[in-house]
């Protein structure tokens, strides 16, 4: 079958189903009650079933039209998407763009960069989300997403971009070293209190110590939970115990001297950085002016 047969009267269905007739749908798009019913009709026979259960009143979808009208909304989405891409193609970005990032990488190293971009267009206009729990973005209308996560495989519809891997190491108050002594070897972290992350899954992130084939993983006992990078920061800062935590997370509390690094030797690599986007969107000029720029300014280390 030609693409352009597989088209045809997924538009008529649509209105009728939006609206629950075939007149409405015909005022709609300005055809005949009998324009609409045939298109329709021609359709249902093309795909062997039918689509709604007509009454003397209303139509109503069947299951299999319930399923095959999500489906045929998303194509005439595709299609106005693709349509206004090329009207405004060489025109400056401009309107609503939904982004989500994760919530301390978000606020610490996305958010600088995507006022830079607001101030360079500013017809755009960023809706931004904050959460470290997984969201389908497709489903969810996400345009571009910044992910730390790794996972390895990805929904055939998403691009991506690898932006390199965060780097993470040990680290305590100075504080509460001098009370419990600096640890000379790996396992000398074990006797000490750890301060571990919750993950959004409801698990607990272990340590991961530097080793042949990625370490081994194990930590201290726990002396806090939680379920929020900086929170840690702020438990380890107070004194409460260990944590193992992305360079990028604490580069200015390394710098002032309210952490210390320990056991260097112990650094290790963590998660992966990537953008990832729906391929649809690629396209667009917002889009591609977000990717564009995160692609150029965002790293991690």
């Amino acid at each position: 079958m030609l693409p352009s047969e597989r088209l045809k009267g997924i538009e008529a269905f649509v209105a009728a189903a939006d609206l629950g007739s075939f007149t409405a749908a015909g005022r709609r798009l300005n055809l005949t009650v009998s324009a609409i019913s045939k298109s329709v009709g021609r359709l249902e026979a093309r795909l062997s079933c039918r689509l709604f259960e007509r009454t003397t009143r209303a139509l109503k979808l069947t299951d299999a039209g319930v399923a095959f009208y999500g489906t045929c909304v998303r194509v005439l989405g595709d299609l106005a998407d693709a349509e206004a891409v090329l009207a405004s193609h060489g025109t400056a970005p401009a309107g609503r763009i939904r982004l989500d990032v994760p919530v301390a990488f978000g606020r610490l190293r996305v958010m600088p960069l995507l006022l830079a971009l607001a101030e360079r267009y500013p017809a755009l206009q960023p809706q931004v989300s904050f959460t470290d729990r997984f969201i389908d973005i497709m489903e969810e209308g996400v345009d571009v997403a910044v992910r730390i996560s790794a996972t390895r495989t990805w929904a055939e519809g998403l691009a991506r971009r690898y932006m390199g891997t965060e780097t993470v190491i040990f680290c305590a108050a100075p504080a509460y070293l001098a009370r419990h002594g600096t640890p000379a070897v790996a396992d000398d972290l074990l006797r000490l209190d750890a301060i571990l992350y919750a993950r959004a899954d409801g698990g607990v992130s272990p340590w991961r110590f530097a080793g042949p084939g990625g370490g081994e993983l194990k930590s201290g006992p726990a002396r806090m939970v939680l379920g929020s990078a900086e929170a840690q920061i702020g438990a380890v800062k107070a004194g409460f115990g260990v944590a193992q935590l992305a360079t990028w997370l604490i580069a200015d509390e390394l710098a002032s001297g309210a952490l210390v690094q320990i056991l260097p030797d112990q650094a290790t690599d963590g998660l992966p950085l990537h953008l990832v986007w729906p391929k649809s969107r690629q396209l667009s000029p917002k889009a591609d002016a977000v990717i564009g720029f995160l692609g150029e300014q965002l790293r991690i280390d």
